[in-house]
């Protein structure tokens, strides 16, 4: 994919019916291909109204088409779109007429995200933005459209790049002292060295909170809902939901398998897993429940541990500690547990909403205390409140912005050590900059850019 220099094609809109199907070209000199198409030559950005016909001259649609001429394009090649009517017939007779007629040029099929590959090779991007696209593509939320779209705009881009420039002239300016030995230490002190490399690892402090927000808002949160059986856990769902997500019955092991539901929360995405209770059993098809639940607690970003304090039946306290003992022993790193109670509408006294252990309070079936919850739920995954400015970020991200700051860290280290530690100093900041490097696509391994536009949909 990284050599290819042919014309590509693909369906740019997502298969099947529809008003308007949209197909793309992309490639060096498609005028040819284009006149080919419709006999006619094409003025660049005008829409045309024509005719395509298969070999035998009948008409297959009437559509519109558009010619980019490079390097004024999305990918920085000739662009050639033509908008049809959104049969997969239809479609289907347009792309082979496309590639008949292409054949001589080399046209083929295009691989997941070439299109977007093509425009970052051809710098009408950074891998950053081409991320973003599909990032926006994907988005679970309204906040997930605005913050893929600051990205795409550059946002993040001109931040890391902002991060880059002031690592740059650090290191011109430690590199410029190391053929001065006499001279190290009193110029860079002069020039404010040290205190320069603190502001930026201060703006660097900041951009990772900030992408720590973005992560959650493009993935979204793992939420997994569980406890001992009859607890009102796929109650609590359907109230989160604000719909009958989940089979709700007095009889305890009525949900056997997992219960999937997305919704948001102050538009943060939530992905709420209803899980079968949690107990021992000889029932074979609720053990295999059992055993999925056990798995989404394996892989959850929260877990609310739900249990029932109004039933005479509850669960004795021992087995309550030992089965939270058990979630805790099966958690995710860094994976809370919230302690909810549920059906405080059947308790005698009126209840607070959370006691002195910290436990919340709350009735799945009157929607007491469930803004609490909300409010807590977002409180331990991290989300800070505020919407502005977040922009969209990925694991990949995330994980440069920590390397360099680790980076930046010990060149702070080294910094203070004096003449002895500059050249280290000076290798540390170096680093640094290779990984923010990274994020933009600067200085990233092929086979690396490769596996992450293979992730992107073809036609895009």
């Amino acid at each position: 994919m990284m050599t290819r220099k042919l014309p590509i094609i693909a369906l740019a809109t997502a298969p099947g019916k529809a008003g308007i199907g949209v197909i793309r070209i992309s490639g060096p000199q498609l005028l040819p291909m284009a006149k080919a198409l419709f006999n006619k030559a094409l003025t660049p950005r005008q829409a045309n109204l024509l005719t395509l016909r298969d070999a035998q001259g009948e008409s297959i649609d009437q559509l519109l088409a558009i010619y980019f001429a490079a390097p004024a394009s999305f990918t920085g090649e000739d662009v050639l779109e033509l908008q049809c009517h959104g049969g997969p017939q239809l479609l289907e007779l347009v792309m082979k007429r496309c590639l008949e007629l292409g054949k001589d040029q080399g046209l083929v099929i295009a691989e997941p995200g070439e299109f977007s590959l093509r425009a970052y090779l051809n710098n009408k991007i950074d891998l950053a933005q081409a991320e973003a696209i599909a990032d926006l593509i994907d988005a679970q939320s309204a906040a997930a459209v605005r913050g893929a779209a600051r990205s795409l705009q550059g946002a993040f881009s001109n931040d890391i790049n902002s991060l880059i420039e002031e690592i740059t002239q650090l290191r011109i300016l430690v590199e410029s002292t190391l053929d001065f030995p006499e001279e190290e230490i009193e110029f860079l002190e002069n020039a404010q060295a040290r205190e320069r490399l603190s502001a930026v690892m201060r703006k660097l402090s900041a951009l990772r909170e900030g992408a720590k927000q973005g992560k959650i808002l493009r993935d979204g949160i793992q939420l997994v809902l569980a406890g001992a059986p009859n607890v009102g856990k796929s109650s609590l769902l359907n109230r989160l939901a604000g719909e009958e997500v989940a089979i709700v019955t007095p009889i305890a092991g009525t949900t056997r398998d997992r219960v999937k539901e997305s919704i948001t929360i102050s538009g943060v995405p939530m992905h709420i897993i209803d899980t079968a209770g949690l107990r021992a059993t000889s029932d074979l098809v609720e053990a295999k429940g059992i055993e999925r639940s056990w798995e989404a607690i394996g892989a959850a970003d929260l877990v609310i541990f739900l249990q029932d304090p109004s039933s005479s039946e509850t669960t004795a306290a021992t087995e309550i500690l030992e089965l939270k003992s058990q979630i805790l022993k099966a958690l995710p790193p860094k994976c809370p547990v919230l302690e909810v109670n549920n059906k405080s509408d059947l308790l005698g006294n009126p209840i607070s909403a959370q006691d002195e252990n910290q436990t919340l309070f709350i009735s799945a079936k009157t929607g007491q205390g469930i803004e609490a919850l909300k409010q807590k739920i977002l409180e331990l995954v991290g989300w800070g409140g505020s919407q502005d400015g977040v922009i969209v970020a990925r694991r990949r991200h995330l994980d440069c912005l920590d390397r360099a700051a680790k980076h930046l860290d010990q060149s702070q280290q080294f910094a203070a050590n004096g003449n002895i530690s500059l050249e280290l100093f000076a290798e540390e900041l170096r680093l640094a900059q290779d990984q923010l490097g990274q994020i933009t696509g600067k200085l990233l391994p092929d086979d690396l850019l490769g596996k992450i536009f293979s992730q992107f949909c073809i036609g895009k």
